[in-house]
């Protein structure tokens, strides 16, 4: 079996800023296997069989740790969700609400130790996780509130390409999953190549409106 997301996400911590910052102390590769086995450690089984696991993690380390990082401290936590996402793909685990990773100090610690705290927390109105990633790579975070795509400056998510309709579709909460529903649009709404009115989305899935391309996460 190759390796997983997880472990390409783990070695791409080790790289690059990160591995200048951290010269001592705390090493962000070490943080992120932490989160996953606190993710093993927690998960359970809901009513439906699905194994969820944790997705609030509060990452704590030393004052000194803590100083360190503050200079790349979005960055670490965007990078340490993503590997939670990419952890909960390799093993089918699914979340309660979004991902969330924050990072706390604590006096008492010593450089280079840290503890994770891992909780389950509920989406809002109790909806699942899910997030769009745009072209240019930024996630957008779904919630209770339906979604709006088209080229209108009133829509949540704004495709600036002239095939797409002024609101040309529409991502709502049902239950615990998201639903991409077509408004209408001149040229229709793909997921994965093919045309939909109504498409209750998948975690990977690819949503086409016009010439834009976004991709949906539900981890």
């Amino acid at each position: 079996m190759g390796i997983g997301g997880f472990e390409r996400r783990l070695e791409n911590l080790v790289e690059g800023a990160f591995a200048r910052v951290f010269r001592s102390g705390v090493r962000p590769v070490e943080l992120g296997r932490r989160m996953a086995r606190e993710m093993d450690i927690r998960r359970s089984v809901d009513v439906r069989g699905r194994t969820v696991a944790p997705n609030s993690f509060t990452v704590v380390v030393s004052a000194e740790d803590a100083t360190e990082l503050d200079g790349i401290r979005t960055q670490l936590e965007t990078e340490l969700a993503d590997a939670a996402r990419d952890h909960a793909r390799d093993e089918r685990y699914v979340f309660p609400g979004p991902v969330e990773v924050v990072l706390a100090r604590d006096e008492r610690l010593r450089v280079g130790e840290f503890r994770i705290e891992a909780q389950l927390v509920a989406g809002p109105g109790g909806v699942g996780a899910g997030s769009i990633v745009l072209p240019d790579g930024t996630r957008f975070p779904l919630d209770d509130e339906p979604v709006r795509l088209g080229r209108l400056p009133d829509c949540e998510v704004v495709l600036q390409d002239a095939k797409v309709s002024r609101h040309h579709a529409e991502i709502r909460p049902r239950g615990d999953e998201f639903v991409l529903v077509d408004l209408g649009s001149t040229n229709g709404t793909k997921v994965n190549g093919l045309r939909v009115t109504d498409h209750v989305l998948a975690d990977g899935d690819v949503l086409g409106f016009g010439d834009i391309q976004l991709r949906f996460e539900a981890s």
